[in-house]
């Protein structure tokens, strides 16, 4: 007869000293304050914006907040999410809500790429119908931009490396001090030179920048969204770091994934003829994955029958 044990474990944000690649964390960092100033500063922005754009006659600055304005939204919605995965599991939600965490991530990473449609639509646009602005209201306003998108990203620089939904809201907020910084100096070469195309030119470059920055986060969001294991942890090295414990023999049915943007989970069973400590033995592996890989909730099943079958189809064994 097989014998079956299990184990689930928690990590409790204890880092390994080794560096980020390492870190692991029980739930997504508070950023709630982060993301209510962002929102608030981001929010009044795009009021100002679109009273100079009309003020100025400017379709750049308007163009802009609605840039803008999809950035607010994508901030709301991160908020949000990571308000859903604080909560703790109960009833159908038997892992909580923290895969919301995802999902907005991969939300932020689209609505970044229509963003940056919007910005391509207008650049040719106004490459065929060029049009004079005050290039002195637009580069002071653009400049606000800059400040109030600069502030905004460092709140989330810290969280990035750690929780791909702050990456997101990262990388909105360095897009958009790009985007105003390219207004900015396509206003100050206009009126210098009066070569109205500039404008258009840089916009089209600072598309081309952000789909650079935005392809990452939403390759990672979609890898997340579909269970697939998070970038930084290799599943193979993990399969042979469980086989090389003491006793172990065989390692099938491995599987890990993302519970959200910060948690990891795995199942495995693991063939262990002679389970002398049990009870140790789980505990210790289950310490020894939190440590090296950062995956913090971990439920292995032990067999001690080499001939057990698999439960489902079997996997490549180690």
């Amino acid at each position: 007869m097989a014998h079956a044990s299990h184990t689930h474990a928690h990590s409790h944000d204890h880092a390994h000293p080794h560096g980020d690649h390492h870190d692991h964390f029980h739930a997504p960092p508070s950023l709630g304050r982060a993301f209510a100033i962002g929102v608030a500063l981001n929010g009044g922005f795009v009021a100002v914006e679109v009273a100079a754009g009309f003020w100025t006659g400017s379709l750049a600055l308007l163009a802009d907040a609605g840039h803008n304005l999809s950035d607010v939204l994508a901030l709301l919605l991160a908020w949000g999410a990571a308000g859903l995965a604080s909560r703790a599991p109960r009833g159908r939600h038997t892992y909580g809500l923290g895969k919301a965490t995802v999902l907005a991530s991969l939300a932020n990473a689209v609505l970044l790429l229509v963003a940056v449609g919007a910005i391509v639509s207008e650049a040719v646009r106004r490459f065929a119908q060029p049009a004079p602005v005050d290039t002195g209201v637009v580069m002071a306003v653009a400049g606000l931009g800059i400040v109030i998108n600069t502030a905004t990203a460092l709140m989330f620089l810290k969280s990035q490396h750690r929780d791909l939904n702050a990456r997101g809201a990262f990388l909105h907020m360095a897009a958009d001090a790009g985007v105003s910084l390219a207004v900015v100096l396509g206003a100050l070469l206009m009126s210098v030179t009066g070569f109205l195309w500039i404008d258009p030119a840089l916009s089209m470059i600072v598309a081309l920048v952000i789909v650079i920055g935005t392809w990452g986060l939403l390759r990672d969001s979609f890898d997340l969204a579909v269970d697939a294991a998070p970038r930084r942890i290799d599943v193979g090295d993990v399969r042979r770091w469980l086989a090389a414990r003491e006793g172990v023999i065989a390692v099938h049915d491995l599987h890990v994934w993302a519970l959200s943007t910060t948690a990891t989970a795995l199942t495995a069973h693991i063939v262990r003829p002679d389970n002398a400590d049990p009870d140790g033995f789980l505990q210790s592996v289950s310490e020894g994955l939190a440590h090296e890989f950062g995956i913090g909730h971990a439920t292995l099943q032990v067999e001690t029958d080499p001939d057990h079958a698999c439960a489902s189809a079997c996997d490549e064994t180690a």
